[in-house]
């Protein structure tokens, strides 16, 4: 199963992204519910000029130095606490940072015969921002998700969780100028858990194919 952050969700209506992200939505946005690694979604990146912008990259950050864009697949997520001193992520963390736009994301929690999934959201079902590193590799862009130590709503599903920003700090994160230490350690801590909820789903989001309803839905 994947790790983590491994699966997430954009659901909500365009209208409401706009609104959260102040600006205006992706065009052509449609629900997502099971967004897998080496898809192409919407990310939020500062602007050469003028406010924020939404680019369209895949999944899987590829260094702009790599020889095979296969190296991707493996890059989906970077340990918070390591990134800066990672030959992939150190460059992207100092000036090529970017909201990754969710309103869920999934886990998976071994048990003695199978990998059970979860899927964990805001209570209020609103979307967030993922904080996230972008690249360019030739002529693509490529993004992975950093993430941190869990909150005590993940902890019992996980030993790693996404980083969620606070929409106060979105400008600050995708502004491309290098960030001290301690302010990223302040930014790249767990979000609350108190507002978010968790719950069971079915086996049916396991298949990468299946992006439907069916895959939020709530079991048990």
């Amino acid at each position: 199963m994947p790790t983590m952050c491994g699966r997430f969700s954009l659901i909500v209506d365009a209208s409401v992204l706009a609104d959260v992200f102040d600006m205006d939505p992706p065009r052509d946005l449609k629900p997502r519910f099971n967004i897998t690694p080496t898809q192409t979604v919407p990310v939020a990146r500062a602007a050469e000029s003028g406010p924020r912008q939404w680019m369209e990259a895949r999944w899987g950050l590829i260094p702009h130095w790599a020889k095979d864009a296969k190296i991707g697949a493996r890059m989906i997520n970077a340990r918070g606490e390591t990134a800066a001193t990672k030959p992939s992520f150190r460059s992207p963390l100092k000036s090529r940072r970017c909201l990754v736009p969710a309103d869920g994301f999934y886990e998976w929690v071994k048990t003695a015969d199978a990998k059970v999934p979860h899927y964990i959201h805001f209570a209020d079902g609103r979307p967030f921002a993922f904080a996230g590193l972008w690249e360019r590799w030739r002529e693509l862009d490529t993004f992975t998700i950093l993430t941190t130590r869990p909150n005590e709503l993940v902890a019992p599903l996980h030993d790693r969780m996404p980083v969620i920003l606070a929409p106060d700090n979105f400008a600050e994160w995708i502004e491309p100028v290098e960030l001290p230490q301690d302010r990223l350690e302040i930014l790249l801590s767990p979000f609350p858990a108190e507002e978010m909820e968790a719950y069971r789903v079915s086996t049916h989001v396991n298949k990468p194919a299946n992006d439907d309803p069916e895959c939020v839905v709530r079991e048990g």
